[in-house]
């Protein structure tokens, strides 16, 4: 079991914020280090640190990397806990969920948290002392109809299960996009409390780096991850005369991963500041996503000035209309023809550069953190609620009156 704990800090700043009463003083979040969901709950903690609240993180799957333990105490008023349960996404983790759940219950009653927000489902059903907030970043099901177009195998449907019992234990659920919450209420039923709180993320300090644009085309994803379908993209790269790159990991978080590619160059995973390097370096990002409820790297991307070349999905139409180009996500033809096009006019690639970089303005970070804090009073309202209406008296912390709406 791994222990990081950030150094004492002083008294946090007081902050002129009309609702800071309505904030809980300790939050217990889940998290898992190998995807979007460890810069998203580390930018959180980050956030609730300045407003004087406590985090303690709960990582589960396979522990942060030295980078990642850096980042992490590097942030003050965050404690990080970490054990090894496989994620409930992964196969064959079953068998592990209510282990982790027993795990985070001891955790939740040395603590004392005022809320907890699951970046995770099976674990919502359990009682839990406090309002509870699922925060959705993605799920079995919702990826296997856009990645297949049908629903997962029955040997998913435990796990299926389990999502639909979290979502319906949860006092509240959030979604980063209107379009991943539609197909989550799609594939799981009607949700009656739910609301969409936009992801963001820090802006470098100097977008678009020092050194300038180069020709070159970057893309950050999982390999292994076929619902980011970089064999389309390979078979586009073979028609591009710029280099295309590819961060990301090779192997999955259970085992095994992806035979070489033939056209695209492999960077590995990257840290932060590496592959912001590239970000900046980048004169395009390309995303051929079939499945993205979000897509953070897309954001970082556009935080960099980079041209967008994304896939022609709902979650981006929503995000990025008006702010990149769009192809249809299954055909390498028309993506290395945009790819080329945009390679040939240095002016359109600068001219979309800036365009996202407009756009991506309005997922910041400190909306998000907003957003997030507006949730946890909304959730502890609900909460309360419906505690008065059964007759139980359940810990939650002081909350204004919010609504929960879509």
């Amino acid at each position: 079991m791994l222990r990081v704990m950030s150094p004492p800090t002083a008294p946090a700043p007081q902050l002129a914020l009309d609702h800071a009463q309505s904030w809980p003083r300790r939050v217990l979040m889940t998290a898992d280090a190998v995807g979007g969901v460890w810069p998203y709950a580390l930018d959180l903690a980050h956030g609730f640190a300045r407003r004087g609240i406590e985090t303690l993180l709960a990582v589960m799957g396979e522990p942060p990397s030295p980078d990642q333990k850096a980042a992490a105490m590097a942030i003050p008023r965050l404690q990080v806990e970490a054990a090894a349960f496989a994620l409930e996404w992964t196969a064959g983790a079953a068998a592990e969920i209510d282990e982790a759940g027993r795990w985070l219950q001891a955790l939740a009653r040395d603590y004392g948290p005022d809320l907890i927000h699951l970046n995770g489902y099976a674990h919502a059903a359990q009682p839990w002392p406090a309002p509870v907030v699922v925060a959705a970043h993605s799920c079995v099901r919702t990826w296997w109809r856009a990645v297949h177009g049908e629903d997962p195998p029955p040997e998913w449907e435990e796990y299926n299960g389990r999502v639909r019992s979290g979502l319906n234990a949860a006092d509240l659920v959030i979604a980063p996009t209107r379009a991943f919450l539609a197909a989550l209420v799609e594939a799981h039923g009607w949700l009656e409390a739910k609301r969409v709180v936009t992801n963001g993320r820090r802006e470098p300090a100097v977008a678009g780096g020092k050194a300038g644009k180069q020709p070159v085309i970057l893309c950050a994803a999982r390999l292994w991850d076929e619902a980011k379908n970089v064999a389309t993209l390979d078979a586009a790269a073979g028609e591009v005369p710029w280099p295309v790159y590819v961060a990301g990991r090779r192997t999955r978080p259970e085992g095994g991963g992806v035979n070489g590619f033939t056209n695209v160059r492999p960077l590995g995973p990257l840290g932060d500041a590496g592959l912001r390097g590239w970000f900046d370096r980048a004169q395009i990002f390309v995303s051929p996503a079939l499945y993205e409820p979000f897509g953070l790297a897309v954001l970082e991307a556009a935080q960099s000035r980079c041209a967008l070349v994304l896939a022609d999905i709902p979650t981006f139409r929503e995000l990025w209309d008006g702010a990149a180009v769009f192809v249809p996500p299954r055909d390498d033809r028309a993506l290395a023809r945009t790819l080329n096009e945009l390679a040939d006019d240095p002016d359109a690639a600068r001219w979309l550069g800036g365009r996202a970089a407009e756009r991506a303005r309005q997922y910041g970070v400190d909306a998000m953190i907003g957003g997030t804090l507006e949730a946890y009073s909304a959730a502890a309202t609900l909460r309360g609620r419906s505690s008065a209406s059964s007759g139980r008296t359940i810990p939650r912390p002081a909350a204004a009156a919010v609504e929960a709406g879509p």
